[in-house]
């Protein structure tokens, strides 16, 4: 199979550089190692009429990249527009937050029309296309369009909400009808399955039996692919990681002190505002771990265009202050709050460094940070995970420390919880996160969703086959059935 991936974004393979979001971190991984064509935007845009977009090729690992020049009249629309002020606040039940325009819309049809363009150079006989996330939901539809007949197979990597919440999307109906061009539409936990499938039978009146919905597209099948990490890979890393300069200086800068760590973008899914509060909450019910505990919030800036955003950026800012200013000595500060990126090398490092990990999205979809904290534990001396029941990977981590986000006086509680656990329930609960690791890593998930999509549509080439020989054996029979004779024709 000559497998084409396609993100919005795509990943570099560099050690030293940040990489923001789960879904490039993880699949960098998968392509590198199964020789695929990773097609993505390159972070620039082109002005002017493009009858072919300009692809720049190079190579990763065993496969390649593919970065696209992205329309300059139709990117804003697409991207800031449509995708994250309608899309995303939708995907995350937060419907008060869309914010957008009919052109929006139309741009973001635009952009994935150029894409499905794009995309015919990368097609051969034997080609599968594997679309990805949020941005692209009509792609599949535009590859139709376009005549593709090949598998095309659609992973979400974030949450897919109630019916009622989806429908606040402007043009939601038509979105979700282009989307059962997909042969296989995977996400990330049954509950995401489910909703979607309530929304076919609800809102479009079809019939969904045993994950199979049929359309004017043909057939879908609908199912849960819990995403994973390379979990040996990312240990390893972290092992190495501790004499890296960066995770040397933090452990130094301690002086004995308990590490809690969060590593999120700035987003109002991650539960940033309430996990600040929490803390402010540890040390006013706590004063015991004043000076012997502090959290290392790394939040990288994301979509600072968009109003949301800019918001909680300045939010945070002003309570992290508050609470600096109030617990805070002239020789330690209890939120260690920094707005950059860092290499998955040391974040790696960082992690290991850590006693908590802090994962409390308030609504979200697996959330890698959780898994690639257990991963990067020394087996000795483990942390704990505290970790948000609206984080997908809560249905798999379920020996973490599993907290409500909306409760603030809860979560500080779980924490002091996490601080003085005793080594051997610590060890205990990390071994049975690691095993869920290793029995969903991101190898079982890539190989599980490519042979679904191969199986789904070997199906559908036997349902159509097998309704090609009926036509034809009726066309057959009609062919050579004798002809009535007038008299027999009228009785």
């Amino acid at each position: 199979m000559n497998l084409v991936v396609v993100s919005n974004r795509v990943a570099r393979a560099k050690a030293n550089e940040p990489m923001t979001g789960g879904l490039a971190a993880a699949l960098l991984p998968v392509v590198e190692k199964s020789g695929a064509v990773w097609v993505g935007s390159s972070g620039r845009v082109r002005d002017g009429a493009q009858q072919e977009a300009f692809a720049d090729i190079r190579s990763l690992g065993t496969g390649a990249i593919a970065l696209l020049d992205l329309p300059a009249a139709h990117y804003g629309g697409y991207y800031e527009g449509f995708a994250n002020s309608a899309l995303w606040p939708a995907l995350h039940s937060r419907p008060d937050l869309i914010n957008v325009s009919h052109d929006d819309y139309q741009s973001y049809r635009e952009v994935n029309a150029f894409m499905a363009r794009a995309l015919l150079r990368f097609q051969k006989a034997d080609t599968a296309f594997w679309i990805q996330d949020y941005h692209f939901l009509a792609l599949g539809a535009e590859l139709r369009e376009l005549g593709v007949r090949h598998p095309i197979g659609f992973f979400l990597h974030t949450p897919w909400p109630a019916k009622n919440i989806i429908c606040g999307v402007p043009h939601h109906r038509e979105l979700i009808e282009a989307m059962l061009a997909f042969d296989l539409i995977g996400f990330q936990t049954q509950d995401d399955c489910e909703n979607f499938s309530d929304y076919l039978r609800s809102g479009l009146g079809l019939e969904v039996k045993d994950g199979v919905v049929t359309s004017r597209y043909g057939t879908s099948r609908l199912a849960a692919f819990p995403i994973g990490i390379d979990v040996e890979g990312f240990a390893a890393q972290a092992a190495r990681a501790v004499s890296h300069p960066d995770v040397s200086r933090l452990r130094k800068s301690l002086h004995g002190e308990r590490l809690a760590i969060g590593v999120d973008r700035v987003d109002y899914s991650k539960g940033l505002v309430n996990r600040i509060r929490a803390f402010d909450c540890l040390y006013e019910q706590h004063p015991s771990l004043k000076r012997s505990v502090s959290l290392l919030q790394i939040a990288t800036p994301s979509r600072g265009n968009i109003e949301a955003y800019g918001n909680l950026q300045d939010k945070l800012a002003r309570l992290v202050t508050d609470v600096n200013g109030r617990h805070g000595e002239v020789d330690w500060t209890p939120i260690r709050y920094l707005n950059k990126g860092f290499s998955q090398t040391v974040l790696s490092g960082f992690y290991r460094s850590a006693e908590v990990g802090v994962v409390t999205p308030m609504y979200d979809g697996m959330n890698l940070v959780a898994k690639e904290y257990v991963a990067a534990q020394n087996p000795i001396d483990p942390g704990v995970l505290v970790l948000s029941k609206f984080a997908g990977a809560a249905n798999e981590l379920t020996s973490a420390l599993i907290i409500n986000p909306h409760d603030i006086e809860g979560m500080a509680r779980t924490i002091a919880m996490a601080l003085s656990m005793p080594a051997p329930e610590r060890r205990m609960r990390w071994e049975a996160m690691m095993s869920k690791l290793h029995g969903s890593n991101i190898q079982h998930w890539f190989a599980s969703f490519i042979g679904a999509l191969e199986r789904a549509r070997a199906e559908d080439r036997c349902a159509n086959d097998d309704n090609w020989a009926e036509e034809r054996r009726l066309r057959q029979n009609a062919l050579v059935m004798p002809l009535e004779s007038p008299s027999t024709a009228l009785h």
